[in-house]
């Protein structure tokens, strides 16, 4: 299955950035409602799993947070393929919004 690696800089403490990334499945559930269904996330003391789905496919992930960034690694099915730019770049925004 294909994958999306990103890294998200955050200049937070560690603990700060985990905080305000918590808030990441309820930005992606107000901001795209129209557009994802099932998020979840389930959190650790360093990052979280999560999972949604959008335009009929699923895609699961995790956060991993560290100091100076949040390292994201997600698996798309081969059908989203042709999304993927689009799927990268609203995961990395909305976690910008929630890092900022």
């Amino acid at each position: 299955m294909p994958t999306i690696n990103l890294t998200v800089p955050h200049g937070h403490s560690q603990a700060d950035a985990a905080e305000k990334l918590k808030s990441f499945a309820q930005v992606v559930r107000e901001r795209y409602k129209d557009q994802v269904k099932d998020v979840h996330e389930e959190w650790r003391e360093d990052g979280m799993t999560f999972g949604f789905k959008t335009m009929g496919v699923e895609i699961k992930g995790d956060v991993a947070v560290n100091e100076e960034s949040a390292d994201v690694r997600a698996q798309i099915p081969f059908a989203a393929m042709m999304f993927k730019g689009r799927i990268e770049q609203e995961i990395r925004d909305a976690m910008n919004r929630a890092l900022a």
